[in-house]
């Protein structure tokens, strides 16, 4: 029996320790690593189930060649050796009839290991001369906005929110999406701080606050803007901090002028009191804490709302002062340690760049080249990716090859011609920057991988021998690649512990006054609000909360440990939205607008305000009619800033069937 260390690698700010029994070579014990100073020996719902997503019955584990239409989800197992010359000969065809760019490579957070997310990837695809992609799902709006106003993407560490005597949780379900922070949360308040949570929806982490505020979707600009009119008209600014570290502070007061309380208590549906009190405490108490994640940002003024939030440390200096600032991602803080940049390839200049979250309309647009070479890895876009028919039908094509690396037959690995086995976490080597915490995860191989999966390096490292790419990266083993990118780390204190923790997490940012810009300020000017509005015929705002606690993003529901736990999907509506279209508890309606509809059962609650429609994120398309999931509904628009996806500017109807 050994016991190997490792770090969680799913999408979630959280990037748990973990320790793994093997016996005989096989992994026989999944849990927290008691040492770890961030998750403390917890594990989630999910991950407490990890062993058996490793040895799932229905895990792909050879390579599989297309036997049926596209999207039957009909494959024959196929050789390594077959799969990588009819996938050469079938892209290397594409290449020579349109060149490079006729290829796309998609791939999200699926893994956020340094090397299984992002490394040899690089060097194959511009080597083939390949198309690139600009933007992503989540959290690019969110740092493209708070650093349009800090300069930066470094946000305050998360864990110093203990110190808070006044804490605001703003859009963020701390409880279900970053459990791990909750305790450092309970912290502050047996120290007498007062927690805050503003939020459309009464979440768990809603539940728990002294003071719950809900404001319509959207809206939070507004809300940030009445709270610095309140500030400045009562003289709350600290005078010095302003003066001395903020720029553009003449606009935004004029920008906040025009967002008395009663505007924003009209815009917004929380009362003028509320918010007046709200940036009274806010400025008066210090050290004063703001937490927020991505939640909000999936909005067309997405970028504009993270630079508001960061305008109220500014101004009130909270910025000064051990448990104040605001805390988003913490990510940016590995850059000095992790350099990922030893991975990227010389590329030739003016390959076209397209949009990550418009893969729908990548598709069928009439594009020149055309896409007809597709590689997905890390990623399921057809239950991700906002207005799904629209993907749905790119990936139908003809002319459209698919080569999809995947553990299971997701949606998307339906529509491949080619998919190829991949390994899970605990089969290959990793280090894993984290981004709510400042600790550098180690993850050991455990085992040996299942069946003939791989992992996503050695795969590049087939494809590339088999298309003849020369390149020494592809040499070089993982643990090599590792050692290449890490930069004043203690390569081996972080095998043997597990973790190391960055040598500037003491640092206390903004607290000298410098900021990221290139003056050394806080840029508070041109924060706008612009509210974006239904219609007639689809009244509801639509969200697609993350809310069930055995869920990470589309990686659980299909597992039986997880999505029969949770039910089956719902909409979620407020009771009194419910009584006037006569829609009762358990009744069967349509959800729809332009794009699609789904069929779903009714849950009234208050937990949703009046005109949202709720329905939660995850669950694939066999647990709906088979064809739609939520993101058949979803906009697929662009924010403000980031090229993100706006896809709670989404707009419903509601009517019992």
């Amino acid at each position: 029996m050994r016991i190997v260390l490792g770090t969680c690698h799913h999408d979630c700010p959280d990037s748990c320790g973990w320790e793994v029994t093997v016996d005989d070579g096989v992994a026989t014990k999944m849990r927290g690593n008691t040492s770890h100073p961030f998750s403390q020996g917890e594990l989630c719902p999910k991950v407490n189930h990890f062993l058996e997503r490793v040895y799932s019955p229905d895990r792909v584990t050879t390579p599989l060649v297309r036997d049926g239409a596209k999207g039957s989800g009909r494959f024959r197992r196929a050789t390594w050796d077959e799969a990588l010359a009819l996938i050469v000969d079938s892209v290397g065809d594409r290449i020579a009839r349109h060149g490079g760019e006729t290829v796309l490579p998609w791939s999200s957070a699926g893994n956020q290991g340094l090397l299984q997310m992002s490394s040899l990837d690089r060097r194959f695809f511009a080597a083939l001369g390949a198309s690139t992609t600009h933007g992503a799902l989540c959290g690019s709006v969110a740092k493209a906005g708070y650093a349009a106003t800090t300069g930066t993407g470094m946000s305050t560490d998360p864990t110093t929110v203990e110190h808070a005597k006044h804490v605001i949780l703003w859009g963020t379900n701390t409880r279900l999406t970053n459990r791990h922070l909750w305790p450092f949360v309970e912290r502050a308040r047996a120290n007498g701080a007062k927690l805050v949570v503003i939020d459309p929806v009464r979440t768990i982490t809603a539940e728990m606050a002294d003071w719950f505020i809900q404001p319509r979707p959207g809206t939070d600009t507004a809300l940030a803007l009445a709270m610095v009119n309140v500030i400045v008209s009562e003289g709350l600014i600290d005078r010095a901090f302003v003066d001395g570290q903020a720029s553009g502070f003449d606009d935004l007061c004029r920008s906040a002028e025009e967002w008395t309380p009663e505007r924003a208590a009209s815009e917004c549906g929380v009362a003028a009191d509320d918010i007046v009190t709200l940036a009274r405490e806010y400025a008066t108490t210090t050290p004063a804490f703001i937490r927020t994640l991505i939640g909000a940002e999936h909005r067309a003024n997405g970028g504009m709302i993270f630079r508001a939030l960061a305008c109220l440390p500014t101004i009130t200096g909270q910025w000064r002062h051990l448990g104040g600032g605001l805390s988003r991602s913490v990510g940016s803080w590995f850059n000095d340690f992790v350099d990922g940049s030893v991975f990227d390839p010389d590329r030739v200049p003016g390959v076209r760049s397209l949009p990550f979250t418009q893969l729908g309309q990548v598709l069928t647009d009439s594009l020149a080249p055309p896409v007809t070479a597709l590689f997905v890895w890390n990623g399921n876009p057809v239950i991700t990716c906002p207005n799904a028919a629209l993907t749905r039908k790119g990936l139908e094509r003809d002319d459209l090859f698919t080569v999809v690396s995947e553990q299971f037959l997701t949606d998307t690995a339906k529509y491949a011609d080619v998919v190829l086995p991949a390994t899970t976490q605990i089969e290959h080597v990793d280090v894993v920057p984290a981004w709510g915490h400042l600790n550098l995860g180690w993850n050991g191989k455990a085992i040996e991988p299942v069946g003939e999966s791989v992992a996503n390096t050695e795969m590049f490292r087939r494809l590339a021998r088999a298309f003849g790419v020369a390149d020494p990266l592809f040499e070089l083993g993982d643990d090599d690649l590792v050692d290449m990118a890490l930069r004043g780390i203690d390569s081996v204190e972080l095998r043997e512990r597990g973790f190391v923790r960055l040598p500037n997490a003491d640092h206390r940012l903004f607290a000298d006054g410098v900021f990221g810009h290139a003056d050394g300020k806080c840029d508070v000017g041109g924060i706008r609000y612009e509210a974006v509005a239904g219609d007639a015929h689809h009244p509801f705002v639509l969200l697609s909360p993350k809310q069930h606690s055995r869920f990470l993003n589309s990686s659980y529901s299909h597992l039986p440990a997880h999505g029969p736990r949770e039910g089956r999907p719902y909409v979620e509506v407020n009771t009194e939205d419910a009584v006037e279209r006569g829609i009762g508890e358990g009744d069967i309606v349509r959800v729809g607008n332009d794009r699609a509809s789904l069929t779903l059962a009714a849950r009234l609650s208050t937990r949703v305000g009046r005109g949202v429609a709720a329905v939660p994120f995850g669950w694939w398309d066999a647990d709906h009619d088979g064809t739609t999931s939520v993101n058949d509904l979803t906009s697929d628009g662009p924010t403000d800033m980031g090229g993100g996806v706006a896809y709670h500017d989404t707009f419903v109807d509601i009517a019992r069937i």
